[in-house]
Formats: structure tokens, C-alpha cells, sequence
């Protein structure tokens, strides 16, 4: 009994060592990374333009700009004459963003589709809108 009792507890000691370990390791999952909502509202009869821009050139551009796609959406229910486009994206930290933002921006490329995407208007009815968040301890972005 005395050595089955001690089984017993070498038995616990190392299922809590387990646990331990395994919650050490779900600590290293822990999402540090900023995302960024941004909200864009089409000029009128341009949306269908703004996507295929998107679809194909600015998704090349983001990633080759180091912002990790989180994914895009339109409303269920466009308001009449104000047709939006949301997507979120994903960074290392602010510092990042920032830097990739500038980037971006002052590619030749991604310059030469806005005049190519545009010669016929803008896209963009007004600037975008911009939030950057944090996922809380509860979510699934941890």
C-alpha cells in the first residue's frame, strides 16, 4: 500500500508538471499582434472597380509589404449610395504597420495602379477609415 501510495504521488507530481508545461506552451501562442479595421465607402457606381483593385493588385501589395491579410467584407445591407468595403489586417506591433503603411505607399507599383484604377475618377468617395485594435484576453486572437 505504502508503495502504491507513492506511485500515487509521483503519478500526480508528474500529470501537474504536464499541465504546467502544456500551459506554458499555450502561453507561447499568445497573439501579440495589432490589427487594423479599415472602412472604405466607394464614389458612386465605383465599387465593382475598388474590389477588382483590390483582387488584383493591392493584395499582392500588402503582402509583399509585410500586412498579413485578415479578410474582407462588404454589408449585408449597403446603405442606398454608399457602398463600403471592410477589411482587417495584421501586424507584428504599430511600429510595423506604420512602416509597412509607408512602404506601401511609396511603391512604384502600387502608384502606378492608382493611376491606372483611376484615370476614370477616383475610387474613393472620402478618406478611409482607420482603427487599430488589440484582441482581449478572450478572444480567440489571443
Amino acid at each position: 500500500m505504502k508503495y502504491l501510495f507513492g506511485a500515487l504521488i509521483v503519478g500526480l507530481s508528474l500529470m501537474a508538471a504536464t499541465v504546467r508545461s502544456m500551459r506554458a506552451e499555450e502561453g507561447k501562442k499568445v497573439d501579440h499582434r495589432i490589427f487594423e479595421l479599415r472602412t472604405y465607402t466607394a464614389a458612386p457606381g465605383k465599387i465593382d472597380a475598388l474590389n477588382a483593385r483590390f483582387r488584383n493588385h493591392t493584395n499582392k501589395l500588402f503582402e509583399k509589404h509585410g500586412m498579413t491579410i485578415v479578410g474582407f467584407w462588404m454589408p449585408a445591407a449597403q446603405k442606398e449610395d454608399e457602398d463600403k468595403l471592410i477589411y482587417i489586417l495584421a501586424y507584428p506591433n504599430k511600429e510595423a504597420a506604420a512602416k509597412s503603411w509607408k512602404a506601401f505607399r511609396d511603391d512604384p507599383e502600387w502608384k502606378k495602379v492608382v493611376a491606372e484604377t483611376e484615370k476614370n475618377g477616383r475610387l474613393l468617395a472620402k478618406p478611409p477609415e482607420s482603427v487599430y485594435m488589440n484582441p482581449t484576453d478572450y478572444s480567440p486572437l489571443k
